[in-house]
């Protein structure tokens, strides 16, 4: 049997909420039956507030509903593509028919890790979940394949990967140009050693391999400016 992993639920954040209603365990199991249809003791709710259990998507969707909040009041910093839908309240179908695929293929590529959609899809996602650039690279498991990319633009000619680099990111492309152009820089001025600096072939090689051990940070630090 499959099992889908559970969300990222904060629960001090339901405490909170509920405490600031001046409502019991008691009440929010009431209006869990009442609204929901959801049989929830309270024993359970206290278990939700203290870490010691998780609620289900569809009890998480209740929960926000009694507490009138908004679902990603109730987790922690989405990172994956299945924890940013849920904050925004959606269920995969309404997700994929939003972005243009069918069901089933948007089920394997929330569940893979690994988004597939073409450029006009992506651009969907971004908007539909409201990702700004960076969560969109985690969302949908292609941060390595970014850093694979700037490690080769660094060490060779950047100008080659432009186009690669913007295939994956909705950045504009002169700005996306001088940031790689920028990071090509500060990468050859850690690699190349100069008598007049002091430095052993050892120091620089162990600055470039820091550089490029980081060189997603690097990038975002550079595009922000």
């Amino acid at each position: 049997m499959h099992h889908t992993p559970s969300p990222p639920f904060n629960a001090p954040a339901a405490r909170r909420l509920r405490e600031a209603l001046g409502m019991a365990p008691g009440h929010v199991t009431y209006g869990l039956r009442a609204q929901y249809g959801l049989l929830i003791p309270p024993d359970t709710v206290v278990a939700w507030e203290r870490g010691l259990a998780t609620p289900s998507q569809q009890e998480l969707t209740a929960l926000a509903g009694v507490l009138w909040c908004a679902p990603s009041e109730l987790l922690t910093a989405a990172s994956t593509l299945r924890e940013h839908r849920m904050a925004r309240g959606l269920a995969p179908d309404d997700l994929a028919r939003r972005v243009g695929l069918d069901v089933s293929s948007y089920r394997r590529m929330e569940e893979s890790g690994r988004w597939r959609g073409n450029e006009r899809q992506t651009a969907a996602l971004a908007e539909t979940l409201d990702l700004e650039p960076r969560e969109l690279l985690r969302a949908t498991g292609r941060d390595e394949e970014l850093a694979g990319l700037l490690r080769d633009a660094v060490a060779a000619r950047w100008q080659a990967y432009v186009r690669p680099v913007s295939k994956m990111l909705p950045m504009e492309r002169h700005h996306l140009e001088d940031v790689l152009a920028q990071l090509h820089t500060d990468y050859q001025s850690r690699t190349v050693a100069t008598l007049s600096w002091g430095s052993t072939s050892a120091d620089t090689g162990e600055a470039g391999r820091d550089f490029l051990d980081r060189i997603v940070d690097h990038f975002w630090e550079l595009a922000r400016r």
